[in-house]
């Protein structure tokens, strides 16, 4: 079911691969792409942990998230926009739960733009439920700030 995806820990000589795909995944909707300085600096706090998908030599996606306590939050899933609709973000999303059970969490937290359907529909099928709404959350460029929907899941 992986369609030959390879899922790695994110590491420090991944950067550059990581802060590609984030632009290149969020870029086409008008949200600033993280920069090599901005992954790093997440990799390096305490309670994060990074996933990169591959397929042979090219990077389909990744996910960022972070375990404080007994609560997590996934910072960010980005997949390359040629490689969507193949289950890229689901199986990166099923390495953050894992990876939060592991740090202990027992709810994991996420915000989604309220102009990404497909994402929204995808955290659904997962379980999660919106639990707030945030007015203008993520800034767009060249148009007005978008909406997001704060959703959690129950990890245990």
């Amino acid at each position: 079911m992986n369609g030959g995806f390879v899922l790695n820990p994110l590491r420090a000589v991944d950067l550059d691969r990581a802060a590609r795909l984030h632009r290149e995944a969020f870029a086409p909707i008008g949200e600033r792409g993280w920069t090599r300085q901005d992954v790093a600096g997440l990799l390096a706090s305490p309670g994060v942990a990074g996933f990169l998908l591959t397929e042979a030599t090219f990077d389909i996606g990744m996910a960022i998230c972070r375990v404080v306590a007994d609560e997590a939050e996934l910072l960010t899933v980005a997949v390359d926009p040629g490689h969507r609709r193949r289950g890229a973000a689901r199986l990166l999303l099923g390495a953050v739960v894992e990876s939060a059970r592991g740090g202990g969490a027992r709810t994991l937290f996420l915000e989604v733009g309220a102009d990404n359907p497909g994402a929204r529909t995808l955290y659904d099928s997962l379980g999660f439920a919106v639990v707030g709404h945030r007015a203008g959350y993520y800034a767009r460029a060249g148009r007005p700030a978008a909406d997001a929907f704060s959703m959690r899941l129950t990890l245990s």
